[in-house]
């Protein structure tokens, strides 16, 4: 039913200012180089709490858009800031729509019912759960950006989020049309017409919800999360032309840098290195160029992204936030080609969590594993992983596991010969985006649910790859949870919460990462904690899709009360692989996906982890065990993830 036209009211609810859809938000021009199909739904109506790109965006590598009429968030909530390019807007912000219950929330109403004090039981403490934002698209409620006075890192997390959705599902798209591989540019250009992005102007030192080390594979990221407002142009600053200043640069080896140490940044100017030799020339003090030259005398802090060569693309690179930096001292040096060009040395401040620091370290031990020191036991697998998986411990005196058999496989209770087959496909050699008469196309809702790179577009309620059913080769794009582990993951000692996992290598939001193993089990052992059940995650999980509702795509949104569980449950305690030692989280950076190809009983699948967004090297990967319901059980735990978004218990 559509809700916005087939309202409802429920009487223990109330509504706040009232005002049409079309009254929310100006109709968009269609930004030039961007065909934008006509529909007969309503017009796309997203208003973003964090107002719009700075004029001049991308220094004229972008289409230019006109004035939107957008909301910024202030100390007292949301205020005006402009216009559309049909006029004055009456806009209301998405916020003022939401219906707040009389009676509070569904968890405290049954709390008050069963007579549970408000702590919860058994000595849990429960926090109470933050209301659920929603924007609206098309006139239909879509889980987009949390409220405008929520964590800065939670609003970075989700605009980024949003462009990821958008950016997978334009290479699924394109792989299926033959259309041009700039599936990037394409949702940052979308992002922008409909002005949704995090910390919007520009300013000195540190975005608020970026944290040093968070780690990109498009320049257009940086963008959308107000890190550098430049999306092809290394230097970025604020000011006019008399008086600006540098605020960050991007480092990505087009120039003839020098930035082997961490603390250091030898770096050039930019213009006059072109390939073709008669453009070449020497550069010039003015844009960029003036503006770091002035930041020498001005000592401002200028934030630093380091550009470094993707291991698992040849082509690609991977983005790392290096910190803030001040630049010491400035000259100028004649290049290898002949030009005349300007150097900038830059120090790192003092005081600041590592950044590019971690990810040289980490390179150097995928090289040679037995540079890593503090090693308990070089591969606790025993050779049944291909990459060893280490056991470390730098925090106390704990020497080692409790006993359990390393096994990348299931144990079912009953034998997979008796449940029904998977129908296979035809297909010869591989399967191929588009193609209609493939039957695991066909099961997966007419897609593949990978795109080229092996990344996953959707989380579904299952996801059927190819098995042995199957006419196509072990190369098979729709095999990519078949294949044999690439990471080099170390189990490690944490503070508070005994073991956890890790990985050395950077991980993209959508890849596969590991299946949970172990045996499968009729019922819950309250004393065993390495049992996985498919219980209902946050809220962050259940957002993974949302972004392709802008392309005018029905949502595939699953809330809360439309989630429906597994009857799987698994439990890794006297068997299973690395899954086994991935701790809760409330603001996870993994998510768990049913996986089918074995077989067709889809209430016993396998259960695969997929990043839920970039997780770089050395990070502790984590998933979210489940929301407590009404009533807590024996199996509800304090929770110990420490994020901003903590629920307490889990």
């Amino acid at each position: 039913m559509d809700r916005a036209r087939n309202f409802i009211p429920d009487p223990n609810e109330e509504l706040l200012d009232i005002k049409p859809l079309r009254s929310l938000a100006p109709m968009f021009p269609a930004p030039m180089g961007v065909n934008i199909i006509q529909s007969s739904t309503p017009p796309l109506v997203c208003v973003t709490p964090v107002g719009q790109f700075p004029t001049g965006f991308g220094a004229g590598n972008l289409p230019a858009f006109g004035s939107f009429a957008t909301f910024s968030a202030t100390a007292n909530g949301f205020s005006h800031a402009g216009t559309s390019a049909n006029g004055p807007t009456d806009a209301t912000p998405i916020s003022a729509y939401k219906t707040r219950s009389s009676g509070g929330t569904s968890e405290h109403k049954a709390k008050r019912s069963s007579g549970l004090a408000a702590d919860g039981s058994n000595g849990v403490k429960a926090k109470r759960l933050r209301p659920n934002y929603k924007n609206l698209v098309a006139g239909k409620e879509i889980a987009f950006l949390p409220a405008s006075n929520s964590n800065p890192r939670d609003t970075v997390e989700a605009v980024h989020m949003i462009f990821e959705a958008l950016r997978r599902r334009h290479v699924q798209m394109d792989e299926t049309q033959d259309g041009r591989k700039c599936a990037n540019m394409k949702a940052g250009t979308i992002m922008i017409a409909n002005n949704i992005r995090a910390n919007a102007g520009k300013k000195v030192g540190p975005v608020p919800g970026v944290e040093i080390g968070d780690i990109f594979y498009f320049r257009m990221e940086l963008c959308i999360i107000g890190l550098h407002a430049q999306s092809m142009c290394g230097i970025d600053y604020i000011g006019n032309v008399e008086d600006s200043v540098a605020i960050c640069i991007v480092a990505a080896g087009g120039y003839e840098n020098q930035d082997d140490d961490t603390e250091t940044l030898v770096y050039s100017g930019s213009g006059g290195n072109s390939r073709n030799t008669e453009e070449r020339h020497d550069q010039k003090l003015e844009r960029g160029n003036l503006a770091l030259e002035r930041s020498v005398h001005r000592k401002n802090e200028i934030r630093v992204v380091r550009g470094f060569k993707d291991p698992a693309c040849v082509s690609g690179k991977i983005y790392i936030y290096d910190g803030l930096y001040k630049i010491q001292e400035s000259w100028k040096e004649r290049t290898k080609f002949g030009i005349n060009c300007f150097k900038y040395r830059l120090q790192r401040e003092p005081g600041q969590p590592d950044g590019a620091a971690i990810w040289k370290m980490t390179q150097r031990w995928i090289q040679d594993p037995s540079t890593r020191g503090t090693v308990i036991l070089p591969d606790l697998s025993s050779g049944a992983e291909i990459i060893p998986v280490c056991l470390v411990n730098e925090v106390d005196h704990e020497k080692g596991l409790g006993h359990f058999t390393y096994t990348n496989e299931v144990k079912y209770l009953r034998s997979l010969t008796s449940v029904r087959p998977l129908l296979g496909c035809q297909c010869e050699s591989v399967c191929l985006p588009g193609d209609t008469s493939c039957a695991c196309g066909q099961h997966n809702g007419g897609d593949l649910p990978y795109n080229s790179s092996g990344v996953l577009v959707f989380r579904k309620p299952v996801i059927y790859e190819c098995g042995e059913a199957c006419h196509c080769t072990l190369n098979c794009r729709n095999r990519v949870t078949q294949k044999e582990n690439r990471y080099h993951f170390e189990v490690f000692r944490t503070t508070n919460r005994g073991w956890g996992l890790r990985c050395w290598d950077p991980i993209r939001a959508g890849a596969f990462i590991c299946e949970y193993t172990g045996e499968v089990v009729d019922g819950l052992n309250n004393l065993d904690d390495y049992i996985f059940q498919t219980a209902c995650p946050g809220d962050k999980t259940l957002k993974w899709n949302c972004g392709s509702e802008l392309l005018g795509e029905e949502s595939t949104y699953v809330s809360a009360d439309e989630f429906e569980p597994l009857p799987i449950k698994i439990s890794a305690k006297r068997r299973g692989n690395v899954s086994r030692f991935m701790n809760h989280s409330c603001s996870p950076n993994v998510f768990w996906q049913p996986v089918q190809y074995g077989h067709g009983d889809d209430k016993h699948p396998h259960i695969m982890f997929f990043a839920l967004n970039h997780i770089p090297p050395m990070t502790e990967l984590t998933y979210d065990y489940g929301v407590v319901g009404a009533e807590p059980t024996r199996r509800t735990r304090n929770c110990l993830c420490g994020s901003s978004s903590c629920r307490g218990v889990f």
